[in-house]
């Protein structure tokens, strides 16, 4: 009976060791196999996020270099800003120049519009005068021996004769000239005439010039007589 036990249970004993040793083959081909397969996909996953890693590395760059387009064309922007920013100042001095010379080119064309009529009115005013002077001159002429000349500048040169009765032809003169404030300026008498200065201002005054060569000649006949 014993021996019969002893048998019975060395073989469960060894029927449990082959279906222990059967299960763990087992569980050691699936470890290898979970072990492979868990390799594999780990690889799978490093090279995935190999390729990831380098396609945001591109992405990096493509952005680090689009940000550095941007910078450049911003710097190239702020540049012609600046340049267009200048040439607007540039063009605003240059329209505050022409406004100004406008302005003093009008002043200019106002002033000289006064001028020329100012010397429009001075000029027919010296006509004028040389008209009555002219008559004057052939009055005097045919009464008085006067004889007007135009000498060097714009001077006229009056010459009066038939004043000393021994020598009629021996002449007597002064020369006139209108000054810059177009009044009478008598100079050169021959024979010198100390009155000359005071008839001089009286003809200023009254603008009498009929009456002025009519003193004059009695200054020049008071010096012969």
């Amino acid at each position: 009976m014993i021996e019969d036990e002893l048998a019975l249970f060395d073989k469960s004993i060894n029927e449990f060791w082959n279906k222990f040793k059967s299960s763990v083959s087992d569980t050691s081909c699936q470890m290898v196999g979970l072990r492979d397969t868990y390799k594999d996909s780990i690889k799978a996953c490093a090279e995935k996020l190999s390729v990831k890693l380098k396609e945001e590395e591109r992405m990096v760059e493509m952005f680090l270099e689009y940000q550095n387009q941007i910078c450049r064309q911003n710097s190239v922007i702020q540049e012609k800003k600046d340049n267009l920013l200048r040439l607007i100042a540039r063009i605003k001095d240059k329209k505050q120049e022409l406004e100004v010379l406008t302005s003093n080119i009008q002043d200019l064309k106002e002033e000289y519009a006064k001028k020329k009529e100012t010397i429009s009115a001075a000029n027919k005013a010296n006509e004028e005068r040389l008209k009555r002077l002219q008559k004057s001159a052939d009055l005097y002429k045919d009464r008085l021996g006067l004889e007007i000349r135009k000498i060097y500048g714009d001077k006229l040169q009056f010459i009066f004769t038939n004043i000393d009765p021994k020598h009629p032809e021996n002449p007597f003169m002064f020369s006139l000239h209108l000054n810059e404030a177009r009044e009478y300026e008598v100079s050169d008498s021959s024979p010198h005439l100390e009155c000359l200065t005071e008839f001089q201002e009286n003809v200023r005054k009254t603008n009498n010039f009929s009456a002025f060569l009519a003193n004059v000649r009695k200054a020049f006949t008071a010096m012969v007589y």
